[in-house]
């Protein structure tokens, strides 16, 4: 009987332990960390031996094959040292990709990877197709495949994810835009990152299809040094020959392969020019399964996107609070406060990834009136932000960020949280700081009525 061992026994650790499992291997999970107890039931009830807090390597290095989660960098000890060994290292959606029959419709980009993939599933599901949604959303495709019984696995695909896939080929993928991001995990090279952005366009054929947003100036820099087998299918909101999905006026207009179609976005809840692009790419993906304008159209309208995304939060005396807190880079900030048009009370902050803020100083001084920092060290924002004249405070609290907002605000304004920070040095993760700030939000709220 052939062994896998799976390192990190989250979500897809355990979802992949499972489907090794009904698969016949013998499975060995080791977490260096802590195991969740929800977790931790699931490996005890399938009697999958488990350890956690330490890496035993004998029993590591025994498996032919290892799964390892996303979150493990390609340096550490316990990796390095299987590639020494020849010991193959393989992701859980290279894993699952193996022993599922329907097709795959994956999703990568540096921003708007989540809503696009939540969009394309909804509108596929709104159409009655037998449809998972899988990935970094935050669903093992291990799991759904052990479930069975999909046409198509709608699959959300950090560039993480991508480093250690291999055979697997999606039938439709989609690169919604590159922007500098996790540069420590790439030799703090753009072109390194990039390369595992375009690994979701492997094994592809002709009768597969790419998507990707011609106007991002990354993705047209790197695509050129990138074979692309699938049929390429650009979108763009800029007038350009050789599109395949355009956005205008609140109309997406597609013209490929034997589709010609148009499809009205009014209906849609989604805000901002981001949100143009990630609508695009799901329409299209909708499209291409054979989903009628009219269906899509329908379904766009009763889209709900997912927390933390641009989620209003309450509405306090005529100030409307957003929660942006998956905003963790530079980009993510841009497109919210492009896409907000009322007055914003800004609020910013955590833990800093390498941030350049330049790009952002036009819409500040365009549409931010205050900034409330929120985080252990606001230097680099307070900084990158002097010049602008605003009133700019600091604070370690996020009822006190809240309150503070509220007094710079006035009715018919917005405070946007929107970090374009990592949330380490207040919160355990963004949905923590998303949470604290709309329950800061329900409380001020409260105070006020």
């Amino acid at each position: 009987m052939q062994k896998i061992a799976i390192l990190g026994a989250g979500e897809s650790g355990v979802g992949a332990a499972l489907l090794a499992q009904a698969k016949g291997f013998d499975v060995f999970v080791s977490d260096r960390g802590s195991i969740a107890e929800k977790y931790r039931q699931q490996l005890a009830q399938a009697q999958i031996p488990f350890e956690e807090g330490t890496h035993t390597l004998e029993q590591i290095y025994a498996a032919t094959e290892i799964i390892k989660s996303p979150g493990i960098p390609d340096t550490v000890p316990v990796i390095s040292g299987a590639v020494e060994r020849n010991i193959p290292v393989i992701s859980e959606i290279e894993f699952a990709g193996r022993y599922a029959s329907g097709k795959f419709i994956c999703i990568t980009g540096t921003n708007g990877k989540t809503t696009t993939t939540l969009l394309t599933y909804h509108l596929l599901k709104s159409a009655g197709l037998k449809v998972a949604l899988a990935g970094n959303v935050g669903e093992s495709l291990a799991g759904k495949v052990l479930e069975g019984g999909y046409d198509y696995y709608v699959v959300e695909l950090s560039s993480f994810q991508l480093d250690n896939m291999y055979s697997f080929k999606a039938h439709i993928s989609i690169l919604l835009n590159i922007t500098p991001d996790h540069l420590d995990r790439y030799g703090y090279k753009m072109e390194n990152y990039a390369g595992a952005k375009f690994r979701i366009t492997q094994n592809m054929t002709s009768a597969d299809f790419f998507l990707f947003n011609q106007d991002d100036a990354e993705i047209m820099k790197y695509k050129a040094s990138h074979e692309v087998p699938g049929t390429q299918m650009p979108f763009g909101l800029k007038d350009s020959d050789g599109l395949a999905i355009q956005f205008q006026d609140q109309l997406i207009s597609a013209s490929f392969s034997k589709i010609k179609a148009k499809v009205d976005t009014s209906k849609s809840p989604l805000i901002g020019q981001h949100n143009q692009y990630n609508t695009m790419a799901a329409v299209g993906a909708a499209l291409l399964v054979g989903i009628a304008p009219n269906q899509i159209e329908e379904a766009l309208g009763t889209f709900q996107n997912a927390e933390h995304r641009l989620q209003p939060v309450g509405e306090v005396e005529g100030v409307r609070f957003i929660n942006d807190s998956k905003a963790t880079n530079v980009e993510a900030v841009w497109y919210a406060l492009d896409g907000i048009q009322q007055p914003i009370v800004w609020v910013v902050g955590g833990t800093d990834k390498g941030n350049d803020y330049t790009p952002l100083l036009p819409l500040v001084q365009e549409k931010v009136k205050a900034i409330v920092c929120l985080g252990m060290d606001n230097s680099k924002i307070l900084a990158a932000f002097a010049e602008t004249g605003l009133k700019m405070v600091e604070t370690r609290d996020v009822n006190e960020a809240v309150q503070l907002a509220k007094d710079f605000a006035e009715a018919g304004d917005v405070v946007l949280l929107s970090p374009a920070c990592a949330s380490f040095d207040l919160f355990n993760n963004y949905e923590h700081r998303g949470r604290s700030f709309a329950q800061a939000v329900a409380t001020l709220k409260s105070t006020v009525a």
